[in-house]
């Protein structure tokens, strides 16, 4: 136990082993502007809309309709938009982190499609819920967008292949975002995507083991 709190404790020092990320807060700089409203807009919101979607779920009674199908769909898109954001805010930008990004992008907007027709067949999805899930599809694409325009260089290494030698390795950021921000971020997830959609998924598993055998 303790060897391996050794490992994590120094793989720890090896992602933040440069100097934190500042962001001015009175900086009018595109740059630093584009920095703030990603950091601070784009991701924290995200959370929003989900938490209403979650509550559009519980109100149509989702465990008796589409249920744990459903719900393991809405897991499946939290994995698809995760880890991205994930590799975004630890790794350094490059090549890699951008082709997953965009890859990721891909198939959350696929996995919607699906998720949409499932929902239709099964529950009533009024359009509310619809709108909710346009703010769902579009700002994953919204941080990659921004995260590709801090990152012209690397948008174009992208472009050209990614020739440099590490252009497709997974490395830590030369200038980490503050541990402080990453642990707020996190906790503002868990609370509003990672505890509401597991409770509805235990829901849902509930339901189809109380449901009576025909």
């Amino acid at each position: 136990m303790a060897r391996s709190g050794t490992s994590l404790v120094r793989t720890w020092q090896h992602w933040r082993r440069g100097r934190d990320l500042s962001v001015p807060a009175r900086s009018t700089t595109v740059e630093d502007a584009d920095r703030r409203f990603l950091l601070y807009g784009v991701l924290p919101l995200w959370v929003v809309p989900a938490v209403a979607d979650w509550w559009m779920h519980k109100k149509t009674r989702i465990e008796h309709t589409s249920g744990v199908k459903e719900s393991a769909v809405h897991a499946l898109m939290m994995t698809e938009a995760g880890v991205p954001v994930a590799m975004g805010l630890l790794a350094k930008i490059n090549p890699l982190v951008l082709s997953a990004m965009g890859g990721a992008a891909v198939a959350h907007g696929a996995t919607a499609l699906y998720d949409v027709s499932l929902a239709t067949a099964e529950r009533e999805v009024r359009p509310l819920e619809q709108h909710i899930h346009s703010f769902l599809e579009v700002l994953p694409l919204s941080a990659m967008a921004f995260t590709a325009c801090l990152h012209a260089d690397e948008v174009r290494a992208t472009l050209r292949g990614g020739p440099g030698p590490r252009d497709w390795a997974l490395l830590p950021k030369d200038r980490p975002l503050p541990a402080k921000y990453l642990a707020g971020l996190a906790a503002v997830i868990c609370a509003g995507v990672v505890l509401p959609y597991a409770e509805e998924f235990s829901r849902c598993l509930r339901a189809r083991r109380s449901a009576p055998v025909s």
